[in-house]
């Protein structure tokens, strides 16, 4: 029985991309350590999936930083500003298109060629919390092949003695993904000059000596139109007569094909991937309509959530599949990418034994593919131990009491829609406008300052015993009195303190819920170096006790200007969690909402004027058919609104989100009624504010005016100008300055310049008539 894994985590059991990453960008390491790294990763992947039994292994699934821009510099598309001219695509290149380039320009707009530049857009893959690179198309738009990533790795573990599954992104989803600022250059009418440079990379594959290629297109997940079928069919019969050696296995993940299985089945392909565990309808309609010459790669392992898989269950389901068709014809795996769950739970010594064997992350998951597929071609009873072990263990989950709080679940029930309302806006507005006494265009940041090197040794420190509670504590206390002291000498207008006591914006306060567990090594990559430890909701959430309420006051008590509560939304500490599987999302995300609230109204006791609810996973959420919008973020709304509306008028409510393409969901934004929210749009030079504009938005709005997951300072003249477009669409009294999102993975040094320039360029456009 061939199992196959769809893409593995890439950063290393002890995140060792990340170290190596960030040691290079900071010039202490030189390229070929970085790459030294990578190769040794690489190797260790292949031979772990090697050791547990998959058969079908996939290379080309690491990258350094994304791999949809691995694909964009595989095809050469790569935008003029970076400088490049052809041949193959410089590292210096690849890391100025993910995160940007600081040039030496001084106070000017007008960096040296090749200095300066910006990052590409970048926005949330699917409905996940991966952020990819957006690519970006011109009219006119020629492809090349500048990158041989796909063949170079495939002889890489051939050397090895392993032969891998290349991994790429097909032609299709990659020009869905992409972006043109000619609003008239539709992706797709790209396709005929983009399908050769696939067509090489696949010759020389097979030439290479590779039996099957993935090609993932996740697309077939959304809803297409016509247009976007045909471009399927024409792309994968020049592909197939491209290289007629391969195999060709076009993977779809995240959701059911629904409408888009036809032409999925139709493809002139080998085999075809269905995600079983977010679309488990596919299969019977796929089993009826299956051609002869395909097979299925059956997606029955979660590859996004951490919960050990009901085996015997899984077998009952597939076991006739695996009888109707031919073993060449059934490969097992996991529902997509592993890419989104930690590397191993067995070193979680952290976690009691009861919850750690609740849990599987990639190597448990490998582990189980392994067991299924012994179970369906030796027969049950040659893994009867770990099919038992497996129903023990989900039978514990399911009835441990642990899980349920009936205090919870009675506070749910009294939930009544007067607790989502607040007095209507244009009501409120002037008596936030009497308390706070800001200026026109106001100032203020979003919220975390630099975690620096001294913050986080504090914490290990703190951690491991060697810095007393006292000591941690009056160092905090002074980090946040130098930040509080900056922000007024800089002339800030509405301060936070800074959050150095925090070390992640969902881990904060998920460690001070019920219902919450923590892991030490459970990391996944968010994007390039930028690696997040989500927790796991196991049960029914509540809020013991207050959770920001004695920083918030501290920070306060040093200043008369106003300072910002700061808090993760519901909807957030949901999406950026692994959440329990046994009751409906929306449930869990009332809990979590309600005791925010209860944080909210503590805030505004202790003398808070302003609470910022952060929401960045809002969009993200959003199902990826738009038959299922509507209930989704219904429920998304009533949480924002439960968690915010516990407070008086006066008490101004602020959001963050970042990211997102807003034109979907700006009625439901306008719904959250928020009344300040911040946003990024520097990448987009502002054409984010355009859904806002044309939905007439009424409350008041923070465009990011700089990026900052870039090292790139920008100028006064340079937010002047992103200011000046945001005038040209918002009311002057609708507009807030503030950066793109939080400072935390920023450096001081970077930091200092770039707000004191968002100061004097918010100082400028008050003096603009």
């Amino acid at each position: 029985m061939p199992i196959a894994t769809m893409g593995v985590p890439r950063i290393g059991p002890r995140r060792e991309l990340k170290s190596a990453l960030e040691s290079y960008w900071a010039g202490r390491t030189g390229a070929a350590d970085l790459l030294a790294t990578a190769r040794l990763l690489r190797a260790e992947n292949w031979r772990r999936q090697q050791a547990l039994g998959i058969t079908h292994i996939p290379s080309n699934d690491f990258s350094l930083y994304d791999q949809v821009l691995d694909t964009s510099v595989m095809v050469g598309a790569v935008p003029a500003l970076y400088g490049w001219t052809g041949g193959p695509v410089p590292l210096e290149t690849y890391f100025a298109m993910a995160r940007g380039s600081q040039g030496r320009s001084g106070g000017g707009c007008a960096p040296a060629a090749g200095e300066g530049l910006p990052a590409q857009e970048m926005t949330k893959w699917f409905d996940t919390n991966y952020h990819f690179m957006v690519p970006e198309f011109e009219p006119g738009q020629r492809f090349q092949l500048a990158s041989t990533k796909p063949v170079d790795e495939f002889l890489e573990a051939k050397e090895l003695g392993i032969q891998t599954r290349p991994v790429l992104i097909g032609p299709v989803t990659y020009l869905l993904l992409g972006k043109s600022k000619d609003a008239d250059l539709k992706p797709l009418s790209l396709l005929d000059g983009l399908l050769p440079v696939y067509a090489e990379v696949l010759r020389r594959l097979e030439a290479a000596g590779a039996g099957w290629v993935q090609i993932d297109e996740p697309c077939l997940a959304l809803d297409l139109d016509d247009g976007a079928r045909h471009a399927l069919h024409r792309a994968y019969a020049a592909l197939s007569a491209a290289a007629p050696g391969l195999e060709l296995l076009v993977a779809s993940y995240f959701g059911p094909l629904g409408d888009n299985l036809e032409t999925a089945l139709a493809l002139p392909v080998a085999g075809l991937h269905l995600d079983l565990v977010r679309g488990a309808a596919d299969l019977e309609r796929a089993l009826e309509r299956l051609p002869d010459r395909l097979a299925l790669s059956l997606g029955v392992i979660d590859g996004r959530n951490v919960w050990r898989a009901d085996l015997p269950a899984i077998l009952d389901r597939i076991g006739p599949v695996a009888e109707r068709l031919r073993p060449e014809r059934l490969l097992l795996a996991p529902s997509c990418s592993l890419l989104h769950v930690p590397v191993d739970s067995e070193g979680e010594t952290g976690l009691d034994d009861e919850l750690r064997g609740w849990l599987a992350f990639a190597v448990q998951k490998m582990a189980e593919l392994a067991t299924l597929g012994r179970a369906l071609t030796e027969g049950r009873e040659a893994v009867a131990d770990a099919l038992d072990a497996a129903a023990r263990t989900v039978a514990s989950r399911r009835t441990s009491p642990r899980i349920h709080d009936a205090a919870v679940a009675a506070r749910l029930a009294a939930v009544t829609p007067e607790m989502a309302r607040r007095l209507p806006y244009a009501e409120r507005r002037p008596l936030q406008a009497a308390r706070l006494g800001l200026p026109l265009f106001p100032t203020t940041t979003i919220g975390s300052f630099p975690q620096t090197d001294a913050v986080r040794k504090a914490r290990a420190a703190h951690i491991k015993g060697t810095l007393s509670d006292q000591d941690y504590l009056a160092f905090l206390r002074r980090e946040t009195e130098a930040a509080i002291r900056w922000q007024e000498a800089v002339d800030i207008d509405v301060l936070v303190h800074g959050e150095f006591e925090r070390n992640d914006m969902v881990q904060y306060f998920g460690e001070q819920l019920a219902g919450y567990a923590f892991t030490r090594n459970g990391w996944v990559q968010s994007y390039g170096s930028r690696c997040v430890r989500p927790p796991v909701i196991f049960g029914d959430v509540s809020r013991p006790a207050p959770m920001t309420v004695d920083w918030a006051g501290y920070a306060q008590s040093l200043t008369d200007r106003p300072v910002k509560g700061m808090l993760t939304g519901p909807v957030t500490m949901l999406q950026w969690s692994f959440v329990r599987d046994d009751l409906p999302r929306a449930t869990v995300c009332r809990q979590i909402a309600l005791a925010l609230r209860d944080e909210v109204v503590d805030l505004e006791r202790a003398g808070i004027r302003a609470v910022q609810i952060d929401e960045p996973a809002i969009r993200e959420g959003l199902p990826l058919r738009r038959a299922d919008w509507a209930a989704y973020l219904a429920w998304a709304v009533e949480c924002f609104r439960l968690s915010a509306s516990g407070v008086r008028p006066e008490t101004q409510i602020h959001t963050h989100m970042c990211y997102s393409e807003f034109n979907d969901i700006i009625e439901a934004i306008g719904a959250m009624d928020a009344d300040v929210i911040s946003i990024e749009t520097s990448r987009s030079k502002m054409e984010l504010l355009d859904a806002f504009t044309g939905y007439r938005y009424p409350n008041e709005i923070g465009p990011g005016v700089y990026d900052i997951h870039s090292p790139r300072v920008p100028c006064v003249e340079e937010m002047v100008a992103l200011l000046v477009k945001a005038r040209e669409r918002l009311k002057p009294d609708q507009i807030w300055v503030n950066p793109d999102c939080g400072l935390k993975t920023r450096r001081w040094e970077e930091v200092k310049p770039a707000l004191a320039a968002m100061v004097a360029a918010a100082k400028a456009l008050r003096a603009i008539p």
